[in-house]
Order: C-alpha cells, then sequence, then structure tokens
C-alpha cells in the first residue's frame, strides 16, 4: 500500500451531514462513454467531481506535465477538463480543486478495453488511480471494460457503484488501490480477489513514408495469449468471464532481489 504517516492516511474530514467527496477521472478524456457511465452511477451516492483529459491519453502511464502551463477548462458544475495527462487531472483536483476537503475516494474510468498484467505499466487509466493514492486519498480504483468496438458500460459502472456503497457502508481500515476488470460479457455477477497475470503484445514496428518523403512508425503489436496463472487476473477475466479485483501498492522493490544480492560484490567497491 501507499507509504504514507498515519496523518495522510486518516480518512478527510466532512462537515456533518456532508455528502462524502469523491474524485472522478480517466484516460480516455472527458466526453468518453466509460466516464459518463460511471459518473452517473456514482452521483445519487456522493459529491461528485469529474476532472478527466481534454482528449484522449491512453497509454500515458504515470506521465506528470512539468514543461509547460497547464489550462483548467469548467465545462459544468463540478466538471473539469485538463489539457494534460490523468496524472495531472489528479494533481489539479487534489492539490488544487479540492485542497481544503480532500475527496475520500479517486476512481479512475471506465477504460475502454483491458488493463491487466503489465497492461498496468502503460495504462493511464491506472495511474489516475494511483496518482491518487500517492497523494494520500484513501481508496483509489482503476476500472475497466475488457472489450473492443462499441461497449456496454452498464456493467462496470455499477460494479464501481458496489464498490463505493460498500467503502461508504464500511471504510477500509488501511489505504486501499485497485485494478479492476470487468468483462464485455460477464457471467452473472460474480468477482474473483487477484494477482496481475502475464499476457504480452507483438513487437511490432511498421515503417511508413510522409508526403515529405520522411520516414514514420507505428509501435505496438497485437495481443498474443496469456499465461495460464492460477489466479491471475488474466484468467478471471478472460477464461472465467469473472470481475477480477487486484490489489496494488507502489513499492517496487523486489525483495528476492535483496536476497539474492546478499553476497554481492563489486571490483573496487565496498558493500555497506
Amino acid at each position: 500500500m501507499p507509504s504514507r504517516d498515519d496523518a495522510s492516511k486518516a480518512a478527510p474530514r466532512r462537515p456533518p451531514g456532508a455528502r462524502p467527496r469523491v474524485l472522478l477521472t480517466n484516460d480516455d478524456g472527458l466526453w468518453a462513454p466509460g466516464i459518463e457511465s460511471l459518473g452517473k452511477a456514482l452521483d445519487p451516492l456522493c459529491e461528485l467531481w469529474v476532472v478527466a483529459p481534454d482528449r484522449e491519453q491512453s497509454a500515458a502511464s504515470h506521465a506528470i506535465t512539468l514543461a509547460r502551463p497547464l489550462r483548467l477548462h469548467p465545462v459544468g458544475e463540478r466538471r473539469y477538463a485538463v489539457d494534460g495527462t490523468p496524472t495531472d487531472c489528479v494533481y489539479l483536483a487534489v492539490n488544487h480543486l479540492l485542497k481544503d476537503n480532500p475527496p475520500l475516494a479517486v476512481f479512475s474510468g471506465v477504460n475502454h478495453g483491458a488493463n491487466l498484467a503489465d497492461d498496468v505499466i502503460y495504462s493511464g487509466t491506472v495511474a489516475g488511480a494511483i496518482e491518487g493514492a500517492i497523494l494520500g486519498v484513501p481508496f483509489c480504483a482503476a476500472l475497466s471494460l475488457v472489450g473492443r468496438g462499441r461497449l456496454d458500460f452498464t456493467a462496470a459502472a455499477d460494479f464501481g457503484r458496489a464498490m463505493l456503497e460498500r467503502l461508504l457502508e464500511t471504510p477500509p481500515e488501511r489505504p486501499m488501490l485497485l485494478n479492476v476488470n470487468v468483462p464485455a460479457e460477464p457471467r452473472g455477477r460474480g468477482f474473483a480477489l487477484t494477482r496481475l497475470g502475464r499476457r504480452g503484445y507483438g513487437a511490432s514496428v511498421v515503417e511508413k513514408t510522409d508526403p515529405r518523403g520522411r520516414p514514420y512508425y507505428w509501435i505496438g503489436g497485437p495481443e498474443q495469449a496469456h499465461a495460464d496463472l492460477k489466479g491471475s487476473d488474466c484468467n478471471a477475466v478472460l477464461d472465467d468471464g469473472l470481475v477480477s479485483v487486484t490489489p496494488l501498492h507502489l513499492d517496487l522493490t523486489s525483495n528476492d532481489a535483496l536476497a539474492a544480492l546478499s553476497n554481492w560484490s563489486l571490483p573496487r567497491h565496498e558493500r555497506r
């Protein structure tokens, strides 16, 4: 879980009778159908703030904009478009728009397409939730709908609402960061607690030439079959038709590697 002191892990204080404050973002852009569906599902339960990119930012990962100013455009009540990444959106929302009354939760999505296995490294959707966790928001969740083409986001939005209902009924004792993937055609209403699986994409580079004779490139290939790993998000969603709920944490330290390096030495250098 996020490394924060006890004070930052405490749930935000709200005035008596105030509705819980929730922040919603995504990487498909403010006008994408996934965020619209999730917003409609969450809004009756909370004071919903929507701060999202003004255009698609898929695969932006955890990029943050430091080399130019950002523009924050109000487009409705508690609704803003940002000319930046999902990370920028959450950073601006928590540290500027909502700084006097931080949100109880950050929801990111619903993404159009899977964020399974290694996808979490590249995903702007997951990065939005991660940024919330870094900033000390108690509950952060990324939601994705696994499929292509025209999708119905109802089931994914309903799952997001169910998570918020659970959060409001029983707040977690410690900060929580979740990556959720919902099958486009779920088999019933089941979900599984999972770990990240393993799958990849073809290492493809397509070279073309622009009208001025200069080369340009498209990178990335088709999805490959996932590894058959019991308890993984890939197996739950792609094989069993279940919603996968994968807890994430921000400590990238490899404890196995630390143990393997315990007797490591280097010429001319002393390990202390």
